[in-house]
């Protein structure tokens, strides 16, 4: 139902941890997903947490699901010096190439401690239905 469209996103990520790089300003890492199909929706789950739902974007054209997200550093009083800092920040986002038989217009998202879920619906016309064929005088059913 979608392809990827990151082919080096796990290279990236190694490279990320070994040269300590935490999340990054200027290039935006990638959310962890799941995606799956629970009756007549198909499910994306993406992982962000720690961002508020104010601050996650999601825009379709055509068939292209586009999901953005940004993590700001937490205000710190002058006193306080970091002491350790491994939480990933900036800017987050995943691209997915949408099958033309999910409906696109029906997208619902919810945002619930730290993972936003997506529900796209089969389009109607993509599911399976009964085509009538015609046989002499008479008219059968058979599974389309």
């Amino acid at each position: 139902m979608l392809m990827r469209t990151d082919p080096f996103r796990e290279m990236d990520r190694l490279t990320q941890q070994l040269l300590g790089a935490n999340g990054t300003w200027s290039r935006p890492s990638a959310m962890p997903m799941d995606a799956y199909r629970e009756g007549d929706e198909y499910v994306i789950a993406l992982d962000i947490p720690g961002v508020t739902a104010d601050a996650i974007d999601i825009d379709v054209e055509r068939n292209m699901l586009t999901v953005k997200a940004e993590r700001r550093p937490v205000p710190k009083a002058d006193d306080v010096a970091m002491e350790l800092s491994e939480r990933p920040l900036g800017a987050f986002s995943r691209q997915l190439v949408l099958a033309d038989t999910l409906d696109t217009e029906r997208i619902t998202a919810d945002y619930d401690a730290g993972v936003l879920t997506l529900r796209i619906p089969i389009a109607e016309r993509a599911k399976p239905r009964r085509i009538s064929v015609g046989r002499g005088s008479g008219r059968q059913q058979i599974a389309g």
